[in-house]
Formats: structure tokens, sequence, C-alpha cells
């Protein structure tokens, strides 16, 4: 008989009879007791009144029952946490128990009974499944892992799962591999510090197991290999060549996840190379499999085409068939095909899209007529070539006299006229027939503005308007604001017979109108209008700039991170998962790795010091400070940390002819000013170039070392012994004078002094100790809180001990730079704890900023171009900055010896410009344009960065370089 009778009982005393049987002396009796305590649970009854007597059930060998009692357990232990005890012992007896099932089963019952004291007895059970001899309980045992994470971090990392789990990646069985790669993900997500530190061995078994894998185990793989950055060229072909196959899979995850995995390898290899040409013709394919999948795969298979097609069109250049729409398509899969149809339009295909799209804006669905008639504008704005073909095309649609057709036709027009000035003005008769038909503002505010724009080639254009006016307190506001630029345009255009007309509309928009917005639109144009005309002319009727056809593309920063998530939430969003989910990923965001641009136009280089995934830094934004200095650990002595390299988001590609020195910079800068922020609507601040190596090369060969902080190093622009060869006096770096950081009082006893320098590429913390106290010190450690820019100690404080008092004894302490970051206030803050003998002393202290600034931040001429103009330009800051120094050459010495390099220098208007590139530890590129005055009397430093929060200190640094 089915198990439905179990949900049909509605008896009173329902319970007690439950109660009696569960205690049966006959297990058949108790085994259909509890389908009917289940059944009960499922539909939503209480049974938790029969906690004690379903746990009595436990002890039995039907693995059938065993699987009920435990899911009820479940349910309801964290509503009875007392009594879930009880079920204790039988957990452990069963993860002992020669049935691989039965073991299973409990540790997996353990982990997701989330009751803190059943957590603590999981511990010696998941240990033993974690070694266990059959595949089955330890795959099952290392997502136990990550559920016993989240409960509590702290003691899975005490107990040493984690790295057990780390273990389990070199396993013999790929699905053991697969489930450890997913517990590992999901605890690297929450967790504070990265977790899988990824290299060639562990990539090349993930790779080995994921032939054997189940489909999802495969997307766990493949998803973990993502985020791995291969050391060379050849490294990454190989991880293609392996990871290529998986294109072929039948379940639609899979096959997004090695696009996603390939997507990423393809920028770190030449875009032009045979390989590249290759794979990128691999891709199209198992693409266009996925649009013939039901409804729903299909909308996420083209929301992740989207994407693709904006970042390399040339995938799917040549499948435009497979986008056309379906008479049965959803109306949700007909829109986003008609979006990617636009995306690959071009001259070689525009007829036929045309034609499809002439038919689109036939049929029964508004919206997707209404998108269709839209799309033409698009192509004509788009292709060039099939601009007048678009217009005729749509004057045909006009002629239908379909009333939403028509007004979505105008104002696709509008667009037209706006990309192609003075060109199609011929069909505004045919437009102003349809005047009495419009209804929706943007229609009518599109026909004002022709109306508007072109009335010297409207006779009536005074009438046309004067009728639009006639309702003008019920019109919508953007009707209301179109109406008074266009009646102030057509009196600026025809002033003798439309005085009355601009009165009119003076009058109702500054004085009858409670709208803020078109009052001092109304008041603008009347100033203007009554003071100078001429001028009014200039301004109202000034040349507007073109439009793009890329106005509806992805920020191409935006673009990167979401080429990360293909197959994810994120992709079907199409926006970054810090936008929708809340406590993860706030500190680093993905991005595809940076494509180096070289000047011969070579294969990129690879930065093989890098581990892991590149990630542009992003100071989280934290209204106060994460943890606190009394919870430090003294425990341990401090040890060496591993330091962990962030780059930052690629520029946009640059042309190699591209040349800040060339002879048409006045061009490239719009004249000779100084602007340099371009039209973009923000972008990338950083650029994952090479630099120049700290005392690399010829400084080796005169028997100098690299040094950044005054020693005679080539990197840091000091010219040593060269110096001295040519008569060239040393540029030092700049240092800031040690201050009391500790008083004794404070200190009981121990008087701290401090600064901070660059040594050796190194944050380097420089202390003076003084013993102010009767008695000696000694066992000195120290610790760091989280700060701005994840510094670390990267090696025990070495101070001679004890030191006796009144001396004073000099340490310096190297820093690392780590993923730990909290965002302080100000940003330099640093709040150190220092431990002796005598007990914990706290205090904090500032770190110059040009400490922070690294070796390699020399930016290419055409790149530093690329990205001013890609950084917005809200994000750009000017600043006073105030030296005796006049001389160009002079100042560039001074800043580079602190690492601050000159891309070029140039003069223009009678002043010199320097523009300057620095890189900070972290990550974060600051693109520095520095006017300089003949007079001493300060020069005006502008700053463009992507982390405007930085620019105080940059400020500072610039200002005490160049003062000392």
């Amino acid at each position: 008989m089915s198990d439905a009778k179990y949900f049909t009982t509605t008896k009173k005393g329902e319970i007690f009879e439950l109660k009696s049987e569960l205690n049966s002396d006959k297990k058949e009796k108790r085994r259909e007791a509890v389908k009917k305590v289940i059944a009960s649970m499922t539909v939503g009854k209480d049974v938790s009144a029969l906690f004690p007597d379903v746990i009595n059930c436990m002890q039995t060998d039907n693995l059938e029952l065993k699987k009920l009692v435990y899911l009820y357990l479940i349910n309801y232990a964290k509503t009875q946490p007392d009594l879930a005890i009880l079920a204790v012992n039988t957990f452990v007896k069963d993860c002992d128990d020669p049935n691989p099932l039965i073991r299973a089963l409990a540790v997996r019952t353990m982990g997701c009974i989330r009751v803190d004291k059943i957590t603590e007895y999981l511990c010696d059970p998941l240990r033993k499944c974690l070694k266990d001899e059959d595949p089955y309980v330890r795959k099952t045992a290392a997502v136990c892992v990550a559920k016993l994470y989240d409960i509590n971090p702290t003691l899975a990392e005490d107990q040493g799962f984690l790295d057990a789990l780390k273990d389990l990646l070199s396993d013999s069985n790929p699905m053991v591999v697969a489930n450890a790669v997913a517990a590992l993900g999901e605890i690297n997500e929450t967790s504070p510090h990265p977790i899988i530190d990824m290299n060639t061995v562990m990539v090349n078994k993930l790779l080995t197991a994921l032939n054997e894998c189940t489909e999802w185990g495969q997307v766990f793989i493949l998803d973990c290999v993502a985020n791995y950055s291969p050391t060379d060229e050849r490294e990454a072909q190989g991880i293609c060549e392996r990871v290529s196959p998986r294109l072929a899979h039948a379940n639609a995850a899979v096959v997004l996840s090695a696009v996603k995995v390939l997507m990423k390898l393809m920028e770190m290899l030449p875009s032009d190379s045979d390989f590249v040409v290759a794979l990128s013709k691999k891709l199209a394919p198992p693409l266009v499999t996925l649009l013939s999948a039901e409804p729903e795969i299909q909308y996420v298979a083209l929301r992740n085409i989207n994407l693709i097609v904006q970042k390399k069109p040339d995938i799917l250049q040549h499948e435009m068939k497979v986008f056309f729409v379906k008479y049965n398509d959803p109306i949700y899969v007909k829109l986003e095909k008609l979006d990617i149809m636009i995306r690959l339009a071009s001259p070689a295909n525009i007829a036929q899209v045309l034609a499809e799209l002439k038919e689109y804006a036939t049929e029964v669905d508004i919206d997707f007529v209404r998108k269709a008639v839209r799309a033409i504008g698009r192509c004509a704005i788009k292709v060039e070539q099939s601009a007048e073909r678009c217009v005729s095309t749509l004057l045909d649609l006009i002629q239908t006299k379909v009333n939403y057709v028509v007004q979505e036709a105008i104002v696709v027009i509008k667009d037209i006229f706006r990309k192609y000035p003075n060109k199609y003005e011929s069909i505004i008769s045919t437009l102003c027939e349809n005047l009495d038909t419009l209804d929706e503002p943007d229609a009518k505010a599109s026909m004002i503005w022709i109306i508007g724009e072109y009335a010297e080639r409207i006779e009536n254009a005074n009438e046309l308007l004067e009728s639009f006016l006639e309702g003008f307190a019920d019109e919508n506001t953007q009707v209301q604001l179109q109406l008074l630029t266009g009646i102030v345009k057509l009196f600026l255009k025809r002033p003798t017979d439309t005085q009355e007309l601009v009165q009119k509309v003076l009058t109702l928009a500054t004085q009858e109108s409670d709208n803020p917005d078109l009052r001092d639109r109304g008041y603008i144009y009347w100033r203007l209008l009554s003071t100078d005309p001429v001028i009014a002319k200039q301004v109202v009727l000034a040349e507007k700039p073109l439009i793009s056809e890329e106005t509806d593309c992805l920020e191409p920063t935006l673009l990167d991170e979401l080429c990360c998530h293909i197959g994810t939430l994120a992709s079907v969003y199409h926006k970054p998962p810090t936008a929708f989910i809340e406590g993860r990923t706030a500190v680093t965001r993905k991005s595809l790795p940076a494509r180096v641009p070289s000047l011969n136009g070579g294969s990129p280089s690879f930065d093989a010091s890098t581990p892991g995934q590149r990630q542009q830094t992003v100071i989280p934004n934290q209204d106060s400070l994460i943890g606190d200095l009394l919870s430090l650990d003294f425990g341990s002595p401090s040890g060496p940390q591993s330091s962990y390299a962030m780059g930052s988001m690629p520029p946009p590609m640059t042309t190699a002819g591209q040349d800040l020195l060339g002879a048409d910079l006045d061009s490239l800068i719009g004249g000779g000013s100084s602007d340099l922020s371009g039209h973009s609507a923000g972008g990338s601040g950083g650029y994952g170039g090479g630099g120049y190596g700290g005392g690399g090369g010829l400084a080796d060969l005169v028997g100098f070392g690299g040094s950044s902080s005054g020693g005679p190093s080539l990197a840091a622009g000091n010219t040593g012994l060269l110096g001295d060869i040519f008569g060239i006096a040393p540029v030092s770096a700049y240092s800031v004078p040690k201050q009391v950081w500790l008083n004794p009082g404070q200190g009981k006893g121990l008087e701290v002094q401090g600064s901070f320098s660059r040594k050796n590429r190194q944050v380097t913390m420089e202390l003076t100790l003084t013993n102010r106290a009767l008695q000696g010190m000694s066992d000195f450690d120290v610790r760091l809180n989280k700060n701005s820019f994840g510094l670390t100690p990267a090696s025990p404080l070495n101070v001679r001990s004890p030191l006796p008092p009144n001396q004073s004894t000099e340490a310096s302490l190297p820093l690392n730079i780590t993923a730990d970051i909290a965002k302080q206030n100000p940003l330099t803050n640093l709040q150190v704890a220092l431990k002796n003998n005598i007990g914990v002393h706290y205090f904090a202290c500032l770190i110059p900023m040009h400490v922070l600034f690294v070796e390699d931040g020399l930016m290419e001429k055409g790149v530093f171009l690329a990205t001013w103009k890609d950084i917005s330009s809200d994000n750009e800051k000017q600043f006073d900055i105030h030296t005796s120094l006049t001389d160009a050459d002079a100042i560039s010495n001074k800043l580079q010896a602190n690492n601050i390099f000159t891309v070029t220098k140039l003069a223009t208007d009678g002043r010199q410009l320097m523009y300057l590139s620095v890189k900070m530890t972290i990550g974060i590129w600051i693109l520095c344009e520095l006017k300089l005055n003949a007079i001493a009397s300060g020069h005006t430093l502008a700053l463009k960065s992507r982390v405007p929060d930085i620019y105080l200190g940059i400020v500072e640094a610039f200002q005490g370089i160049l003062l000392a």
C-alpha cells in the first residue's frame, strides 16, 4: 500500500496514540508510528512532544527507520536541545557501524543539527569519518566540515579540520575530491582570510579528478580552477586543453563553468595567436546548443551569452540565425534574443537583421513590438551603412498608424537625428502628421525635441509647439522641460514672430509651476535671454555631442567582474554579487587577469609571484573598526606570515601608437588643456604591468643591492655610483622623523619612539625602545590590529633582551601585506599592541603613505592615457602643493626616489606639466598630473584613482617629499 495513507490522519487524540505505538514492543508497529510522525511533521503539525519517544527508536538495525528518526531529529533538535543530547551516544556508535551508509548518515545528521552541545561531540566522529576507508563516508564528511565551520569557525580551525579537508584534495576518489573542493569553496567565501592556496600541483590534481566526477562535482572543480592564475603561457594553454572537453557536456552548468575558465585564460594569452583563434571557434557550438533546451535554461544561457558577446563579439559573430525569435518563445527569451541580435549586428548581416526586426514589429505582444522598433533605431546608430535602410523601415512602420509603434518609432528617430545631424530631416513632415496621436511622455518629448532642433525648417513650428503648450500644466515633467527648451530654441532661431510664445512658456515655468527643476531652468533661460541673446544662442544652440551605440553596454570593470561569475546568479542579474548578497565578497572582487600590452606586440607577461586569483582590492566600507586589540593573542610568537599579493583591474587595451610625447598630444587631451577625463562613466584604476625592479640589473654590476629607502638603487631613481661617476648628486628617499608613540607613563616605564621606512621593497617599522623603569624588560613581542592596508609583522620582534634600566635599543620590524583589511578612520591609522614582561601596552600611530608606494609603479604612457580616461571624472580632485622647487627634473628625481614615477613631461600654455603614476602595496593605482608654476609659490596636483579615500594621504606624501 502507498505511504500516502499516513498523510490523511486527522483524528483526535492522535499524539497519545502515536506515543503508545512508538513504545510498542513490535518493531513493525514502531516503524509505522515513526512514519506517521514524519507525515504529521511534513504537513505542519507540531509533534515535538514525541521527541523522547522517537529518540528511543534510534537503536535499530533498520536503515529506513533510522533515516526517519534522523530526519525528525534534524527538525526538532533546536527546540529540544537538552533532549537532543540523548542521541549523541547513538550517533557516536553509528559512526563506527560496519555499514558505510549508516556511518555517513550519522555524520551527516550530526552536521545538520545546529546545536552547540551536539557540535562539541561531533569532532571525534568527524575526524574518523574524514579518514574512513569508504569514499562515500569521506565525501559526506567533507561536506560536514563546511557545516561545522558555519556553526563554529574557531572550533573547525583549532581541531585541524581545514587541513584535513585540504588533504582530501589528493584523495584517490574523484567524488571525494569534488566534495572537498565544494566545502573549501563554501568556507573560503565566509573566511576572513584565503583558505585555498592554489598552485600548479593542486590544479593538476583537480583536473585529473575532473573526468570522473559527477556533473555537479565538475562544476565545483571548474569554479575552483577559475580562481587560479597560471604562471606562464604554456601552463595556461595546458589548462585550456584539459578543460575544453567539458564544453561537450550535457549539463548546462558544466558548460558555463568551462566557458568561465576558458574566458579567463584567453585573457592571459595573445589574442591573435592560433591557439586563441581555435579556442574561440570551440566556444560557439556549445553556447548555441544551450539554446535548444527548455525556456528557463535558454534564458540563463542568453544572459550569459550577452556578457560573452560584449566581451568577445567575434565568438558568435557567425551565429546570428540561432538568435532569431521563435513564435512560441516566452517573452523573456524573446527580449533577450533581441538584445543579443543588436549586439551582433554588423554590415555583413544587417539586411537579414532588419528583415527580422520589421517582422517582429507586427507581432501582437506590445512590449516585444516596442523593443523591436527600438532595436531598429539601435541598428541605425551602430551600423552607419544601414542608417538609411533603417529610417526607411521606420517610416514604413509609422504608416501602419499603430499608435504604440508610431510613438516608439518617433523616439528612436530622435536618436538617429542626434547620430546623423542634417541628414534625414526630410522625414520630419511625415512625423508631424502623427502629432495628434501622441500620448506617451517619451514620444511627446522626442517630437518636441525634433521640432525645436529643426524649427528653422518647419514653417509652422510655432503652431505645433503652441498646441503642446495648451495643456502644459497637465503634462509630464519630462515633456514640460523639453517644451520649455524647444520654445526657447524656436525663439532664438525665429525671434520676430515667437516673442509671445516664449514669454508665455517662461511665465508658466517660473510662476505657475511648483516643480523646482522646471522653475530653475525657466529662470536660467529668462536671465540668459534678457542679459545677452548672443550668449544665450551659444549656450542653448551649442553643438551637441554625438550619441554612441555603446550606451547600453556594461561598464568595462563590471563586465570583467561578471565574466568571472559566468554561470552564477550574478551573470543572470548582470550585477556583482555584492549588490545582492550581504556579508560576502566584501573585501575583494573578482576580475579578469591583466593583459599587459607590450610595445613590440608580443605576448603578455605573467606575474609568477602572484598566487591565486588576481583581484581588485577594495577597501571595505565599514563605519567602525573590525576586531579589538584587546582580543589579540600573544600566546605564540609571531612568525613569518605569507604575503598575499593583490592586483588591480586592468585598463582597456591601448594601441601602441598612443604616445603622450607625440606631436598630436593636443588632439588627444583636448587642444592642450589639462583635462584628460574623457567621457567614460567609470572604470578601472589599475594596471597589472611590471615596473622597475629594485636594485637589479646595472645596480648589481656596480656592487650595490637594491633599496628604496635612500641606498644607491637604480630602481628607486637614485644615481648611486653612477651619480658619482657623472657628477650627479644622489637623491635620498624621504623619511619622517621618529615620534613618541608610547610615553613612559602609559607604558609603565617603557617609552616607544618610532617611524616607518621602506627597505628591500618592504614596509619596515623602525622602533627605539627606552626602559625608563627601575627593572629590566624582556620578552618583547608585537601585534598589529586589522588596518586599511593589511599590514602585519613578517617576523618576530628582535629586541635585545633583557633591556636594562635607562637603556635604549633600536629595532626594525619588517611588515608583510595580507588580504586582511579593515578600513580605519583616519585611513592611515595603525593600532599596535606591544608586550613585554611587565604587561601589554596599546598605542596608535599614523603610517606615512609614501612607504606604501611600490617599486613597480611606472605605467606605460599609452596605458596611462587610457586609464586616465577610463576612470570617472567624478574621481578627479585637485590640491595645492607648496615647495620651493620649480625645476621639473629636480622634482622628478626627488619623487622617483620615493617610487613616484614620471610617465612624461610636457609644456603647454606656458606651463610645465608632469604626469606621474604611483602603485600602492595593496594594488591601488594613483594617476597624477602636476602643474608647475614658474614662481615658487605652489603647484597644482590633480589625482585620479578608483579609491578617492586615499587622496589626503597621497597629498601629504607629495608635500612631505617635496619639502624635505
